[in-house]
């Protein structure tokens, strides 16, 4: 990240001066330096959101200079808009500015293309200093006699790439041997070891740092699969016990917030007619707390207008609802119908205890249950919950658990902010239109 910032600062510096020279036009070199500094931060962050400064496998890298071109591009564009709001704000109170942060277009320009040049420089340095002081990768093959075979000539052809430390098919031993061997890199060489290496293995490998890539066979293409990397020609995917890294967590919880602030001028109008509404028909308590699984598996206090009669399960326990629950009091049920019984959870959003889209938090006795019943259910987590989701717009409320995970999943695997501005335009058609 230091080089990073040096190297996008010293390009907007030689940027200056191979079009100005020392002439720099309008502000003071003082001014522009000042500029440069915000300009840099803009770009890492982007950089940092954009994922790459995740840790990454030493085998089978992605080419760098494609995905820090996406976030040069996405940098520029963001400073160029700032730049435009701000002068504009400056302006019409009174601040004689030209631009709010000094930057001539065709040195931005130049940023854009040389800051992405540089940042995957950088990484390929990176690369390059860590294989001279730690050696080429130690790889351990898991698989049949054949497979492993075939993996190793595969390394083999070029023994810069890696060093092969040990094998076995036995996916049991598998860990122990890796460990033992000393190995970076674990790779799955038979697809039908799989099933048993997951999850148990493939988390403790991750948690002992090693990395684990899964060789992907003729059938596994018919999926589309888009991010295969390329290990000694034989094509592999990078399985991680974590869908979704901490970068893309982190830009989430901004989208977050800043949803959650554009939104409110509509949403609070809405809240009081609500909660007048909630006060005659139902009376008090008016709002319903209720424990709920969150991100990490993390417990905490569900906030929602309360719609069904007090004390409603002393008799029966934890339950689902239905349909026709004959609980829920009847002037209430437009309000559960429209989804409006969970506006008070804007407060869990604002205590980063929720998103406004996500996973819909389970309570703890019904996820220990489907923990037990249902493969990979813990991975939903990995996301605050959301008052809405892709299961809720895609699926109906009938919908069985394990279907509703797969949206979930594909929601983590595929999330960005576009994603959630269509998920929440379909939660407004489905509250419009009432469908269950």
């Amino acid at each position: 990240m230091i080089a990073d910032a040096v190297a996008l600062y010293a390009v907007m510096v030689g940027g200056m001066w191979f079009f100005f020279r020392s002439n720099w036009p309008a502000y003071t070199h003082t001014a522009y330096l000042s500029s440069f500094a915000v300009i840099t931060a803009l770009f890492i962050a982007s950089l940092y959101f954009g994922g790459l400064y995740e840790p990454e496998p030493r085998l089978g890298a992605p080419a760098f200079l494609p995905r820090a071109g996406r976030q040069t591009l996405a940098a520029g564009g963001i400073v160029a808009i700032l730049n435009l709001g701000a002068t504009g704000l400056a302006q019409r109170y009174g601040f004689a500015v030209d631009r709010a942060l000094p930057m001539p277009t065709r040195v931005l320009v130049a940023l854009i293309v040389l800051g992405a040049v540089v940042v995957a420089v950088n990484r390929r340095l990176s690369i390059a200093l860590r294989r001279r002081r730690e050696g080429p990768p130690r790889v351990f093959l898991v698989g049949s006699a054949d497979d492993v075979e075939l993996g190793r000539r595969h390394l083999d052809v070029d023994s810069a790439t890696a060093e092969v430390v040990g094998d076995t098919s036995d996916a049991k031993k598998v860990f122990d041997q890796a460990v033992a061997a000393r190995a970076t890199d674990v790779l799955i060489t038979s697809p039908n070891l799989l099933d048993d290496l997951y999850p148990d293995a493939i988390m403790r490998l991750e948690a002992a740092s090693i990395a684990v890539l899964y060789r992907v066979a003729a059938r596994e293409t018919l999926f589309g699969l888009q991010r295969v990397r390329q290990v000694g020609g034989l094509p592999f995917l990078l399985l991680r016990e974590h869908t979704v890294p901490r970068s893309r967590v982190r830009f989430k919880r901004v989208v977050d917030l800043a949803l959650t602030i554009l939104l409110l001028p509509v949403l609070l109008p809405v809240l009081v007619l609500v909660t007048a509404w909630q006060l005659i028909v139902a009376g008090r308590p008016l709002l319903y707390r209720q424990e709920r699984v969150g991100k990490d598996g993390r417990v905490f206090q569900l906030v929602k207008f309360r719609t069904m009669v007090v004390d409603a399960e002393q008799a029966t326990g934890p339950v689902l609802s239905d349909r026709e629950d004959p609980r829920v009091i009847q002037k209430s049920v437009w309000l559960r119908r429209s989804r409006l019984d969970e506006l008070p959870q804007l407060w869990n959003i604002l205590r980063g205890e929720m998103s406004l889209v996500g996973p819909r938090p389970e309570r703890p006795e019904m996820t220990a249950t489907y923990q037990r019943e249902i493969p990979g259910y813990g991975r939903r987590h990995e996301f605050p919950p959301g008052i809405t989701g892709l299961a809720q717009v895609s699926g109906r409320y009938h919908t069985d658990a394990e279907y509703k995970l797969g949206y979930d999943l594909q929601y983590l695997v595929n999330w960005s902010p576009v994603l959630d501005l269509e998920i929440l335009a379909k939660t407004v058609l489905v509250v419009l239109t009432g469908r269950e």
